[in-house]
């Protein structure tokens, strides 16, 4: 005992760090840096998600707007855009409509959103390096904004993400994380995808930011690689 502190203070003291704290609450305080607290703009009461496009990171919230992960991720080299054929990362309010992958062990090749028994390997990529790899999970998103993300324009051109299979997936050690580099879905590393697949559920709200709309990387068609995952 400390014999500088009164004795019930000791005896508080030793009470406090005798309760260890849950491990998930120190997993979680490991992952994020000090970022500030940010309540959902659309449900405040609800955890959400938040696509940083400009600056290439995913943050989760609690429902009081703590954030408790932070991820480096990937998202379009064509920059943002909602029509489908862009191969664009789309724009603002989506929900997880869907889950793919539940224990299926990393780098696992997810094709046409049935899992596989293949597995991604390096020396499978430089067999396909074009290859947008969909692996380990997809949380599968639905826009939330009819006309802009969800349905069809007043012209009728499809801006639907789910209809555009707009992911938010494992990808394999070859991405240039922090750096746009995808077809249009959210790639994250095999094990920050699995981690936050175990937190995220059906109808959590997430939000793809991009205030400033960057430009595209790269004007280029998307290859043409018959293994390409869309159907």
């Amino acid at each position: 005992m400390n014999a500088g502190l009164p004795l019930a203070a000791t005896l508080l003291l030793a009470a406090a760090l005798a309760q260890a704290a849950p491990a998930d609450f120190v997993d979680a305080q490991q992952r994020v840096p000090l970022l500030a607290h940010a309540t959902n703009p659309r449900s405040p009461d609800k955890p959400w998600l938040r696509v940083d496009v400009a600056g290439q990171w995913l943050t989760l919230y609690d429902a009081d707007g703590t954030p408790r992960r932070h991820y480096r991720v990937s998202t379009a080299s064509n920059g943002v855009g909602e029509t489908e054929g862009s191969y664009q990362t789309p724009r603002g309010w989506h929900v997880v409509c869907d889950k793919i992958g539940d224990d299926a062990p990393a780098d696992t090749i997810i094709y046409r959103q049935q899992v596989t028994d293949w597995r991604y390997t390096p020396a499978l990529h430089a067999q396909y390096p074009d290859k947008d790899w969909i692996l380990t999970r997809i949380l599968w998103l639905c826009g939330a904004e009819p006309g802009r993300n969800q349905g069809e324009r007043d012209d009728g051109t499809v801006v639907d993400s789910y209809r555009r299979f707009i992911y938010i997936h494992g990808a394999g050690d070859h991405v240039p994380w922090g750096t746009p580099s995808s077809k249009g879905c959210v790639r994250m590393s095999s094990p920050d995808v699995i981690d936050l697949y175990r937190i995220a559920r059906p109808g959590l709200e997430v939000l793809i930011d991009a205030p400033h709309d960057p430009a595209p990387l790269s004007a280029g068609a998307p290859s043409s690689d018959p293994l390409h995952q869309d159907p």
